[in-house]
């Protein structure tokens, strides 16, 4: 039997052994599976703004056990601190008095979050105080035990923090379904596309294509957006075209075999979809390749490749897509870029290159989709339990899976949770963002 680190030191000896020498103990991360509530209790609110109490309020509509002070806790689940009010760097001391004897306290797998305003103010005091926060939060994040979280909405001036779109990232950011992200921030610069009729089902009534759909990380969100109530399209190469018959077999999806580098892919996407008669209200670009060698002894075939798959046939296919009519009301596109296009990777090059470029895609995509009431963001992997990672070497996947805060390797649904709160209409106030899925890795921001 093949024994890897996290689950030997998961077993009794294990633990004894780690306990005496210092080595790394990742905790068994909860996922939705394990804790279906969108919130982990008690929950500990703190803040003095009016928008504070709403909040908290909210928090109660969750069925929350909301308390204001921590003292007579014992466990505390969940943290929401509100700082929307602050105006120089010193206001911050007052609401943040009770944080640390309460942080002491969080149960396994909880969850801190903060909620704040843009540093985007030309007021210097404000811009200082707002954006201090961000370094406040990856620092809660990186000094964080046992699976807890800590993660920042960010909010612009003049979005409520009622507003769908916070409410939405905010119960996205405090339920299991965001156990693999950690030290974020993510910003919401718009009020949002409403808030789903049953959050068990938030993606009921909408129609979702994912390529790249036959295994791996791709395999997972398809199964993850038919879980929360999309029709799911599959697409894929196909010599996966048996993989992908039993993915659709086994979810009730819609299989297509493509190439999607071929000249006419968006095309014959968009016959596909007047066929059968339905229009599209998630994209998911997951379909990527790599190629991986040094630079200097890269050719030509290896980087045009990764570059065609990755990132040119999804502008492509996009393009081809929104001059169609087959792209429905609050349209989500996500794709998938990699914490190697944020902080580069040795022998990478070309794929580093290619996420790089799908998140300056989203960024520009934004704004254009959202004139029509759309959005585009991008989600960045970090190093992901999947065959291909299974291929490198040991040690070094050991030292990729504990360069993270939370020490270990993060799981293929992780990042199709991910995709699926970003195809929500509450996601609709996130407007080219991009949203690392990583537990904090070491690297980036």
């Amino acid at each position: 039997m093949k024994l890897d680190y996290t689950t030997f030191v998961r077993s009794a000896p294990g633990r004894f052994i780690a306990g005496k020498t210092g080595l790394p103990q990742p905790t068994d991360l909860p996922r939705y599976e394990d804790r279906a509530e969108p919130i982990l209790g008690p929950v500990l609110v703190l803040g003095t703004s009016d928008e504070t109490e709403r909040i908290a309020e909210q928090l109660l509509a969750w069925d929350g056990d909301v308390r204001r002070h921590g003292d007579d806790l014992d466990r505390i689940g969940t943290i929401v601190v509100v700082l929307d009010e602050i105006a120089t760097p010193t206001d911050t001391s007052s609401i943040l008095r009770g944080l640390p004897a309460a942080y002491k306290k969080m149960r396994v797998g909880g969850r801190i979050v903060t909620i704040s305003r843009t540093a985007d103010s030309p007021e210097p005091a404000v811009n200082a105080a707002r954006a201090g926060v961000e370094g406040f939060v990856r620092t809660l994040a990186k000094e964080a035990r046992k699976g807890t979280t800590a993660n920042g909405i960010v909010v612009d001036d003049g979005v409520a923090l009622t507003e769908s779109s916070v409410i939405g990232a905010l119960r996205f950011l405090l339920a299991a379904k965001s156990a693999f992200v950690s030290g974020q921030t993510l910003r919401v610069s718009a009020p949002g596309g409403g808030l789903p009729a049953r959050w068990e089902a938030p993606l009921e009534g909408r129609t979702a294509l994912v390529t790249g759909a036959a295994r791996g990380i791709g395999a997972s969100i398809a199964r993850t957006l038919v879980r929360d109530g999309a029709k799911v399209i599959i697409l894929d190469v196909p010599a996966a075209g048996s993989a992908l018959a039993d993915l659709a077999n086994e979810i009730g999806a819609i299989p297509i075999q493509m190439d999607i580098t071929a000249a006419d892919a968006g095309r014959r996407i968009v016959d596909e979809l007047t066929k059968r008669d339905l229009v599209l209200h998630v994209l998911v670009h997951n379909a990527g390749i790599t190629r991986d060698k040094y630079y200097v002894n890269m050719d030509e075939e290896r980087w045009n490749s990764v570059i065609d798959v990755n990132i040119a046939a999804q502008l492509r296919i996009n393009d081809t897509l929104l001059d169609s009519d087959r792209v429905g009301e609050e349209f989500r596109l996500v794709s998938l870029a990699s914490t190697s296009g944020i902080a580069g990777n040795a022998g990478q090059a070309n794929y580093a290159y290619s996420k790089s470029a799908v998140m300056g895609m989203v960024a520009a995509l934004a704004p254009i989709l959202a004139e029509r009431g759309g959005t585009a963001n991008a989600v960045a992997p970090g190093f992901i339990e999947t065959d291909m990672t299974h291929r490198i070497p040991p040690v070094q996947r050991e030292i990729f899976r504990r360069s993270n805060s939370l020490k270990q390797g993060g799981l293929p649904v992780d990042v199709a949770e991910t995709v699926s709160f970003l195809s929500s209409l509450p996601a609709g106030g996130c407007l080219g963002q991009t949203l690392r899925v990583c537990g904090q890795n070491l690297v980036g921001r």
